[in-house]
């Protein structure tokens, strides 16, 4: 297994740098599910982060994005359930995607509620807003 970084990933979903784009395209080509590319947490987050900041790209075409990165089987992604869970949740709208990924986590731990001054994250279930003195 191999360790994907996030302008690979940008890369390949964007082809918006020709050279770039074509060297993540045919590393992906050399991905197998007996050698797959793996993704980590941080990456799917700055992948999200980059489409959605740097591209402009709406809530539902980052959705579809990750969804098919997550369907292939020469992909392994940390935390798989928790990033398709959040991913859809996400494109419904409300708290951003890595505030979708932090409460999973916290579910996952036990570790809730999830204490906030973000008023849109608090309204989450999972979270609650720590009020100012």
């Amino acid at each position: 297994m191999i360790a994907l970084d996030t302008n690979v990933l940008v890369r390949m979903l964007t082809r918006d740098l020709a050279d770039q784009a074509e060297a993540a395209h045919a590393l992906f080509k050399g991905l197998t599910a007996e050698q797959p590319g793996f993704i980590c947490r941080e990456v799917a987050l700055e992948v999200v982060w980059v489409l959605e900041r740097s591209y402009g790209l709406p809530r539902e075409r980052i959705t579809e994005a990750l969804l098919e990165l997550l369907a292939s089987t020469n992909l392994v992604f940390e935390a798989a359930d928790d990033v398709a869970h959040c991913a859809y949740q996400y494109a419904q709208g409300g708290p951003g995607f890595s505030d979708r990924m932090i409460l999973a986590a916290a579910a996952r731990a036990e570790a809730q509620p999830v204490f906030t001054f973000d008023r849109r994250l608090s309204r989450a279930e999972g979270a609650e807003l720590v009020s100012a003195p």
